[in-house]
């Protein structure tokens, strides 16, 4: 079974392949996805891996948590699921501030 994995503070010099090939070492790798800032196109410093298989996804863990990657300390652990958004993004009906009637 499968596992997602977040890796945080990552340099912003790591792009998604070589993200993938550090994860690599430990597994086999189904994804790796950097996050990135809409406005600057530039890496937000986080991102996803998912490993195909759970063990290889905890020995990954173990032994890339805490450790150097371009001279920062790599935060890895097993991704939180995403909280479900509303459509609305929390406005109501009316105006773009969410003023409005409520029904």
């Amino acid at each position: 079974m499968s596992k997602k994995l977040y890796v945080g503070n990552l340099p912003f010099s790591v792009t998604e392949q070589s993200l993938f090939d550090t994860f690599s070492q430990y597994g086999e790798v189904g994804s790796a996805k950097l996050v990135m800032d809409h406005q600057t196109g530039r890496s937000k410093g986080f991102g996803f891996i998912e490993m195909l298989d759970a063990e290889e996804a905890d020995l990954a863990v173990s032994k890339l948590n805490g450790s150097q990657l371009d001279g920062r300390n790599l935060t890895v652990n097993e991704a939180r699921p995403q909280p479900e958004r509303s459509r609305s993004h929390g406005m109501q009906y009316g105006d773009s501030q969410g003023r409005g009637r409520r029904y």
